[in-house]
């Protein structure tokens, strides 16, 4: 789970910058690794477009994104005493997020259909040396 800030409608550069470097690694760190994006801002977009461009590269390196990112709007008002969402639909919604994306994870590890092979560009093929494409 990468629960990430947006500038400028896009992920932090450190984080960025960190995936770029895991990148380099052979075999790929990411490859075949489930990952939950969430974010929380005070603005009325809660960080979503920031998710949308993390995605990408995760994605790229073979990451399996769940499908449904949380991102919570107004963060800085959105919590009671409690340390709950307090909109009722939004935590419903967060809780149902977290169920699914576990119950998606828990799946893949006994139903091996739910894996894919990753291949950086089709019809190339990793040097067996470094484990990647140049």
């Amino acid at each position: 789970m990468i629960a990430s800030l947006e500038y400028n409608a896009s992920m932090p550069g450190v984080l960025k910058n960190s995936i770029d470097w895991v990148s380099r690694v052979g075999p790929q760190p990411f490859n075949e690794r489930h990952g939950l994006l969430m974010s929380a801002s005070p603005s009325m977009v809660g960080g979503n477009r920031g998710l949308w461009a993390l995605r990408v590269p995760l994605e790229h390196l073979g990451a399996r994104v769940y499908p449904d990112m949380f991102s919570l709007a107004q963060a800085h008002q959105a919590f009671d005493a409690a340390g709950r969402i307090s909109n009722p639909q939004l935590q419903e919604r967060f809780e149902h997020t977290m169920i699914a994306f576990m119950d998606l994870v828990e799946a893949s590890k006994h139903y091996p259909c739910v894996r894919s092979r990753w291949v950086e560009y089709l019809g190339e093929h990793p040097d067996p040396v470094i484990g990647r494409v140049q």
